[in-house]
Formats: C-alpha cells, sequence, structure tokens
C-alpha cells in the first residue's frame, strides 16, 4: 500500500487530494459503520453532522481523538491501542462472568469474541469504542441480558443519594469559604455564593468513592477540605459563559452526564442552573452502555426517579425545531436520548439530539471520555464547550472549547424577529385593503438546483405582481438570511403562515415552472421536467399547515396541485435544503 500523508490534525484530512487516503477513509468509515451514504438508516447524514460539527462537504470527521485516529491511520498496534482493546475485552470477560452461568452459552460467547479480537489485532484500525459496541450486542444478543449493570446502577445513585442525606453533604455544600467573598453589589455577590455551590457539587460528583467506597469519605477532614477548595479555573470558565458580566442572561444548556451515581449530582448541579434562569436538556443513553444512564433507568430507580423530579421526559427521536423549542418554553429540564448505546459518536445521536445541540448556546459535557472525544479531538465545533473530568492522576479538570468564528448562531428570536417584520407587512397590506397572497414553491428540493429554483421563483413572482393589481405577494426567495439552514426557515415560515393573514396560498405548478423559464428565454432542463411543489417536502408541509389554516379561515383560498398528490413526501431532510428521497417503501 502507498504511504499515507503525515498530518498533526484530524481537521487537515480532506477527500479528493489522495487516492491511497481517500480509498483507506472510506474503508475506516465503512468498518466502523459510521459512513453515512452506505448506512443512512444508522448514520446521520453530512447536513445533521453539521448542527453539531464545522465541517466542509470534502472534510472528514471521526469520533475519537486525534491520538487516537493516528494510530488507527498508519494501522499501528501502538500500546495505547492494545491497552484500549485489552480492557474492552475484560469488561466483556467480567459482565459474561457474572450474568451467564451456563457453560456453552459462555464458551460460544468467548469464541465468538476471540474472532472479533484477532480480526481488530491483526488490523487495528476498529475505534475501541465501537469494538467495545460489538462486543455488547454480542454479548446482549446471545444472552437476552439486555442491562447486565442495572442492580450495580441504582446501587451507585443510592448511595450517591444517600451522601446527599447525610450531615457529610450539608458540611462539604453549605461550609463557609475560608476568606470573604469579594463584594462589589448584591448582584455579584449572589453569583458568588451560586458558583461556590455550583463547583462544589461538581466536585462532589467527581468523587466516584462517594458510590463505590463510601465508608471512604464519611466525615474525613480530607475529603471536605478537597471540595470546597478553590477551584479558580471553573470559576474564571463559569464566569465567561455565564456570569453576569458575560452579557449572558437565560442559556439554553444541553447537558451530556458520564456515569451512574455521578448523575445524582448532576442533577443537584441542573437544578441551580434552572434556579438562576437557564434551560437545560439532560441527554442520557438510548440503551445499555456500561455504567452510563440510560433514559429507561428512572423505570426502575426510586432514587434517580426522584432527582429527576418533574423533568419532562421526551420519547420523540425526530423532534422537529418548533417541537422542541415549544417544549423547552413550556418546562425549565427536558430530558432527551441521545440515540445511542455507546461513547459518544456525533455519527449515530438521534434528530432530537442534534436539534438539541444546534439548539443551545452551551454543551456541558461530563467524564473523561468527553474531554477526549470533544476537546481532544482538533474539529471545531458549532457551540461552546464545557468539559468536566477527573484525569488520571484523579485532579478535577475543567476545560472549555469556545465554538467555530465561523459558525453564527441563529437564535429563536432571530428568527422570530424576522418572521415578525414580514408579518408586520402583511398587516399593513390588508389594512390597506389589498390582498396577501404566499407563493409555496420548489427552492431546494432538486440537488444542485437551488440556484437555478430561486430565478424560476422571482421570475414568476414578477410576472404575477406585474398581471395583478392590489396584491402584496410573499415569496420565500426574497427572505433568505445568511446563516439559516432548512430547519430554520421551516420554523420562520411556518409562523408567518399561521398568522391568519393570507388570502390567497398559490402552491407552484408544472405551468409556473414552464412559463417562468420561457420568461427567463431558455429550455425547461432535464432535471425539472414535470416538477410541481408536490414535489417538495416542505411545500408537504405548508400544504398541511395551509389545509389547517383554511379550516380556521374558510374564505382564504389554496390555488396549486390536488392536495391528494402533496403526501408521499413527509419527511424533511435534516437540515437540508433539499429534500429526503421517498423511499421504495413509501412508493408501495
Amino acid at each position: 500500500m502507498s504511504k499515507l500523508p503525515d498530518f498533526t490534525s484530524v481537521r487537515e484530512l480532506r477527500y479528493g487530494r489522495d487516492p491511497y487516503l481517500d480509498a483507506w477513509l472510506l474503508h475506516f468509515m465503512t468498518e466502523n459503520n459510521i459512513e453515512p451514504t452506505v448506512n443512512p438508516a444508522e448514520n446521520a447524514q453530512q447536513e445533521q453532522l453539521r448542527f453539531m460539527v464545522d465541517v466542509d462537504d470534502d472534510q472528514v470527521f471521526v469520533p475519537c481523538s486525534d491520538e487516537m485516529f493516528e494510530n488507527l491511520l498508519h494501522t499501528r498496534l501502538s500500546s495505547t491501542l492494545l491497552q484500549e482493546y485489552r480492557e474492552k475485552w475484560r469488561l466483556l470477560v467480567h459482565l459474561v462472568r457474572i450474568n451467564i452461568k451456563d457453560r456453552y452459552t459462555r464458551r460460544k460467547i468467548f469464541a465468538l469474541s476471540r474472532h472479533k479480537v484477532r480480526q481488530v489485532l491483526h488490523a487495528p484500525f476498529l475505534i475501541p469504542s465501537r469494538f467495545l459496541k460489538q462486543l455488547l450486542t454480542i454479548f446482549m444478543a446471545m444472552s437476552g441480558v439486555h442491562d447486565p449493570q442495572r442492580t450495580e446502577k441504582q446501587l451507585a445513585n443510592r448511595r450517591a443519594l444517600d451522601f446527599m442525606a447525610s450531615p457529610a453533604m450539608n458540611q462539604c455544600l453549605y461550609a463557609c469559604p475560608e476568606s470573604n467573598l469579594g463584594c462589589t453589589s448584591i448582584k455579584h455577590l449572589r453569583w458568588e455564593l451560586d458558583l461556590l455551590e455550583l463547583a462544589r457539587l461538581c466536585r462532589l460528583s467527581l468523587h466516584s468513592e462517594i458510590w463505590e467506597k463510601p465508608s471512604a469519605v464519611a466525615d474525613t477532614d480530607c475529603f471536605l477540605e478537597g471540595v470546597c477548595a478553590p477551584w479558580p479555573e471553573f470559576a474564571g470558565i463559569m464566569n465567561k459563559v455565564m456570569g453576569p458580566d458575560s452579557g449572558q442572561k437565560s442559556l439554553k444548556i444541553l447537558f451530556l452526564p458520564a456515569n451512574s451515581g455521578e448523575i445524582i449530582f448532576d442533577l443537584r448541579f441542573i437544578r441551580v442552573l434552572v434556579r438562576l434562569g437557564h434551560k437545560v436538556i439532560l441527554a442520557l443513553k438510548e440503551g445499555y452502555s456500561l455504567d452510563s444512564p440510560v433514559i429507561w433507568d428512572v423505570e426502575h430507580d426510586s432514587a434517580l426517579q426522584g432527582s429527576v423530579g418533574d423533568a419532562l421526559f421526551v420519547e420523540n427521536s425526530r423532534m422537529s425545531k418548533n417541537e422542541l423549542l415549544r417544549a423547552q418554553r413550556e418546562n425549565s429540564l427536558l430530558v432527551i436520548s441521545d440515540g445511542s448505546r455507546e461513547r459518544l459518536n456525533l455519527w449515530r445521536t438521534s434528530v432530537t439530539f442534534a436539534r438539541s445541540w444546534k439548539e443551545a448556546d452551551l454543551i456541558i459535557a461530563k467524564g473523561f471520555a468527553h474531554h477526549r472525544r470533544l476537546i481532544k479531538n482538533s474539529h471545531l465545533f458549532t457551540r461552546d464547550i464545557v468539559c468536566l473530568y477527573r484525569d488520571r492522576d484523579g485532579l478535577d479538570q475543567v476545560r472549555f472549547k469556545e465554538k467555530s468564528p465561523r459558525v453564527t448562531k441563529i437564535t429563536e428570536s432571530q428568527v422570530m424577529a424576522q418572521a415578525d417584520a414580514i408579518i408586520a407587512r402583511m398587516r399593513t397590506a390588508r389594512g390597506m385593503s389589498r390582498q396577501v397572497m404566499f407563493y409555496s414553491a420548489i427552492i431546494g428540493s432538486i440537488p444542485g438546483q437551488t440556484k437555478v429554483a430561486l430565478g424560476v421563483v422571482n421570475t414568476f413572482v414578477a410576472h404575477l405582481r406585474a398581471k395583478h393589481a392590489n396584491l402584496l405577494i410573499i415569496n420565500p426567495a426574497e427572505h433568505f438570511v445568511e446563516g439559516m439552514d432548512g430547519d430554520d426557515l421551516m420554523y420562520m415560515w411556518e409562523r408567518v403562515q399561521r398568522s391568519g393573514f393570507i388570502d390567497v396560498w398559490r402552491f407552484q405548478t408544472v405551468a409556473d415552472i414552464e412559463t417562468s423559464f420561457e420568461l427567463m428565454g431558455e429550455a425547461v432542463p432535464a432535471e425539472w421536467h414535470g416538477k410541481d411543489s408536490t414535489f417538495s417536502t416542505g411545500c408537504t408541509k405548508e400544504m398541511n399547515i395551509a389545509l389547517d389554516m383554511q379550516q380556521k379561515h374558510t374564505e382564504m383560498q389554496i390555488i396549486g396541485p390536488d392536495p391528494k398528490r402533496f403526501f408521499r413526501r413527509m419527511e424533511y431532510g435534516v437540515g437540508k435544503y433539499f429534500d429526503a428521497r421517498i423511499s421504495d417503501k413509501a412508493r408501495l
């Protein structure tokens, strides 16, 4: 095999520059089963990944640290990689010996797993966490045990909760600091006290001995001093992201926990954030992933159930932007699944998780594994990240990674302001006895044809304006804002469309498109033959809204193709300007 190029960070890797590298990367992605074109049912498309990671079309994103990927790229069984693989094997052996008594089943699982181990040691390109998932899948499929650590996790949570009710917890959390807090104003003093509480709760959550060896921490001065010790790095970062001088009033926070036991303190930490006026989404695992909290743990764990309280559990893995923002407005704490049962893998997260990340102002991630995936990965992400973990030397650490400077966050208030400005024009037109028409048309439903589609729509709307007097036509193509993606646009237009000021809702027809190309002096290209608004998933959603609004405003006219022809396309391509294809199943 030809020599692969050297690189200093994963961000440098690009497709289309070295055929041997392209081939290796595609082999790597397919063997790790994270290539979206090969397995689109399980892996996120590039547009969904861009909700979370700042990547170009030709750029490679791998869910591991740069150091790990460099080992894998050169197919080099380094001591670090060998240690990772051995650790995963030991975990499987531990689970099998504890949970499976039948010797035949145990031997069968070990025999099959050894084949996997030999394969990965011979050609070490499998990400260790993906390797572990393979082993756990074998274990669960052959044993029928879907959560072999349920009892261990419940015990950890119970011990953590018991510690919270102990005098030691009260002493750790509420002991006065040795030095007086500086007081420039009541507001700053209040924040200093809240910051002290957050720091201590965080440090308590990182002390795993609380739930692993509770007798070792009971009423010890050394433990108390460690929890209450000043933590200037934590204070500096928290001041930057949410302090009184940060300019941030109410943040939307996506919280990624690490382990059971720890999550009991995390939830207390989250309650403080909610008390400070922030909205929080807690992302748990979809299924068994060692000692990570799973979204259905609360059904079996009274300690966790009591700590979660009145949080809203979201079962929908494909929430729309509208649904997510509505749920956040109505609830200070949401609990969702990240859609996976492995260490954080942004290729495998659910649509709801990806949208939660996109709508967040800040990501708070707990644990060393998240530090490797988010901080030690050289890619830049779309949101600021605070990572809290205990390092290999047993020291509490906090790291901050600023979002990519190329990313502009379009906030809900910005989208609403844009929509409200359009609604104000419609209201004014109505006040002047003008009719209002909304024109729904293909904008991005044909990949690679967005620029042509804009020309088609603008040409036809100009034609309509010349033909009709006393008519205000709302043309979506004229209201594009840089930085908006398909999700933002759909959210904005639904607000406009439900305003009640539309008199005529016109949907693009084949004749409209043919007229546009005729006015432009061009023949209709092959890509546009037979196309109309029924080809667009966005227009399909708009037809649903139009029919709903017509029931409330019976005088509103709907012009265009028969509504029945729209409902082939019900799934919008997440974050795309073009649609998800109609599946073969939908055509039957």
